[in-house]
């Protein structure tokens, strides 16, 4: 039994290679184009407009890898950040400042994970210990709850699971 494939599909065929094609050539060229448009403005910046500018420290003063990260929706400058190592740092502005909530309050400087509360935003959670995969992973020593937005931490139990990378 012969088949019969009409004329019509290789043609189509070759005009879907062909448009995909012309499209990622353009796509390649457009963002080589925008790439060296970048490069022109940047250039054009005067290096005068640098001069008093200076670096300073607004960030937690401890060194490590941010292991969780939340915001609060009714205070959109409101945050909270996990360290590795480091403890939970907060900033009510924006990140301009941060400062230390669970220092002296929470056994260990470990997070891995950390949630307000959607029905109010003074009740925050916090697991510790860092659970990514690394050679250098920490322990952790359960669940904390705070009241008070950080104010206070109180033990909410799981003491000897470890890692808590998910409240």
């Amino acid at each position: 039994m012969r088949r019969y494939i009409p004329k019509l599909i290789p043609f189509s065929i070759a005009l879907l290679a062909f448009t995909l094609i012309t499209s990622v050539t353009v796509e390649a060229q457009s963002r080589a184009e925008r790439r060296q448009a970048r490069i022109e403005q940047t250039a054009q910046v005067d290096p005068a407009l640098f001069t008093g500018l200076s670096f300073r420290l607004v960030g937690p003063s401890r060194g490590g890898r941010s292991t969780t990260v939340t915001g609060v929706p009714s205070q959109p400058n409101t945050y909270y950040m996990g360290e590795a190592s480091g403890g939970l740092f907060k900033t009510t502005d924006g990140g301009e400042s941060w400062f230390p909530v669970t220092d002296g309050q929470v056994p260990v400087g470990s997070t891995g994970s950390v949630v307000v509360a959607d029905s109010d935003p003074n009740v925050v959670w916090l697991g510790t210990g860092s659970d990514g995969v690394r050679s250098n992973v920490s322990t952790g020593r359960g669940v904390y709850r705070s009241n008070d937005a950080g104010a206070t931490w109180e033990f909410a139990g799981l003491y000897d699971v470890g890692q808590i990378g998910a409240v």
